[in-house]
């Protein structure tokens, strides 16, 4: 295998557009790994560990590292020179007397005072200092970017505090402000509902799931998932439940998290008791019971914190009973459980979105089954090897671990196409569950190479006297580029079952993993 690099002076791309063309240079047949990123110290150290190259190249450089077969790479590197060489789309050249391009924040706001939110994607090593420049400027800041330090983002917020504005992120991968989709998210019609998220794709599956029920979002602020640690103790969540308490726009308001710290939580409990408004909070994994307050309504799951500000925001008193499974579900899971070999025992669970990996160990174990994971949840164990699956398995490959080098899963979803066709072939495999996540930022068709993965890989398990069942939740709605109803049909006909939510996913498989006597 060879590996070769091509390095670009002076050349600045955002983090999106760079793993948009890192998912085009990765596609090109015999690459095996591909890297598009600038070159900073970070990125650097990041290459060389992944085996892609060391590098002399200074910050402001753009990188490009494959590897592959020499034809393959010569390929991919003459792609990724045109692609970050196109002209604008327009293909014309500047008119005579244009104005100079807008080369910075100051620069922009001095054209345009009515500026009022600045998105910053450029590498963590100097995502701080933008964001700090935005918000003296007057600018609410959302920043896509990561390997922002806990110091840098704690100095961000307290300053935001202080002058009264927000900061999203860093690592805020999803938000929706006055109805414009930022970073990864869906699309989905305005209305009263406001969502406060320190998880992207949780708040993906409850914006998306409140437009399936027919209401509408406000708002959709995303904090970043360090938001609530102790160390930032919840800064931009408190800002956020207070802008949409004051939103005259509002009426239910829905924070998102994993359980924050004992202290944390207390304190955005507190707030959101003393909102005038109703709060449906979900903490994953928390008893919903324990946060339970005046106008606040505790969700076990993520469909389930839509559901109910749905009624509530219709003036119902919201359903918090348990995802229930409809008898011709049952009697499919019944007949699939039938078919399999007696050693097929386990489920092996892929997914792009950290907080759909996250809620799926917690329905399994609710059911009594403990999985493994790179990212395991309280009483899972730990992958010794990320990329081999050890009896229950659920992964997260939108995890940096996997990421490294290579473009999110949302964008490229080939190397978790190709760990779900080969858990299909492992004989003890039962199920297969799967997340797709759809809208901006996602790739244009995340499901037609997994759509000819599971008819394949059903056809080949009939051949060896096995029957895999794989079930999936499609995140989307139809307004999105991609179409939900498209990618459902076409999974379903492929031979998959696909929820409604997440968590129902998950809990069709944890209860066809019990019946073949999975829990442990």
């Amino acid at each position: 295998m060879a590996t070769s690099s091509r390095a670009y002076p002076n050349l600045y791309k955002d983090s999106v557009s760079l793993m948009t063309v890192s998912a085009q240079v990765t596609s090109v047949p015999g690459i095996e790994a591909a890297s598009v990123v600038m070159a900073s110290a970070t990125n650097v150290e990041n290459l060389a560990q992944a085996g892609l190259g060391t590098f002399a190249v200074r910050p402001n450089d753009l990188i490009v590292a494959v590897s592959g077969s020499e034809e393959a790479c010569d390929e991919a590197l003459g792609l990724a020179d045109k692609l970050l060489s196109a002209a604008p789309a327009d293909g014309g050249e500047p008119a005579a007397g244009a104005a100079a391009p807008t080369t910075s924040i100051q620069m922009a706001v001095a054209k345009d005072p009515g500026l009022n939110l600045a998105l910053i994607s450029v590498p963590g090593d100097y995502a701080a200092a933008e964001a700090m420049k935005a918000l003296r400027l007057g600018l609410d800041v959302m920043v896509f970017s990561d390997n922002v330090s806990v110091e840098a983002e704690l100095a961000l917020k307290q300053y935001a505090r202080q002058v009264d504005l927000m900061v999203m992120g860093p690592d805020c991968g999803t938000s929706i402000v006055n109805g414009i989709p930022l970073g990864f998210a869906n699309v989905v019609r305005r209305g009263p509902i406001g969502v406060v998220g320190a998880s992207g794709t949780g708040t993906q599956e409850v914006t998306v799931r409140i437009h399936q029920n027919g209401s509408g979002v406000s708002q959709a602020l995303g904090t970043g998932g360090h938001d609530l640690a102790d160390a930032i103790g919840g800064i931009s969540m408190l800002h956020g439940l207070a802008a949409l308490d004051a939103d005259p726009g509002t009426s239910v308001i829905v924070l998102v998290s994993k359980p924050p710290s004992p202290q944390v939580a207390a304190s955005v409990l507190a707030a959101a008791e003393a909102s005038a408004k109703p709060v449906v909070v979900i903490f994953l994994g928390a008893d919903p019971a324990s946060i339970t307050g005046n106008g606040v309504y505790g969700a076990a799951y993520l469909a389930q914190a839509a559901d109910m500000a749905v009624a509530l925001a219709r003036g119902e008193q919201p359903n918090v009973g348990e995802i229930a499974i409809a008898d011709e579900t049952r009697r499919v899971l019944t007949d699939l459980s039938a078919a399999m070999a007696p050693e097929q025992r386990y489920v092996r669970g892929i997914f792009s979105g950290g907080t759909f990996c996250y809620e799926a160990q917690l329905v399994h174990r609710s059911h009594g089954i403990g999985a493994h994971s790179n990212t395991p949840v309280a009483g899972n164990a730990a992958l010794a090897d990320i990329r081999t699956s050890v009896e229950h398995t659920i992964v997260d490959m939108g995890d940096d671990e996997f990421t490294q080098g290579r473009p999110h899963p949302m964008i490229d979803p080939s190397q978790k196409d190709a760990r779900i066709r080969d858990e299909a072939a492992d004989p003890t495999t039962a199920v297969v569950l799967f997340d797709v996540v759809l809208g901006y930022g996602s790739a244009d068709d995340p499901t037609a190479e997994l759509m000819s993965i599971i008819a394949a890989s059903e056809a080949q398990a009939r051949a060896d006297g096995r029957t895999v069942a794989f079930i999936g939740y499609v995140c989307g709605t139809e307004l999105d580029p991609q179409d939900r109803a498209k990618a459902v049909a076409g999974l379903e006909a492929a031979g998959a079952l696909i929820a409604s939510s997440n968590a129902e996913a998950a809990i069709w498989s944890a209860t066809l993993i019990a019946d073949r006597g999975g829990a442990q």
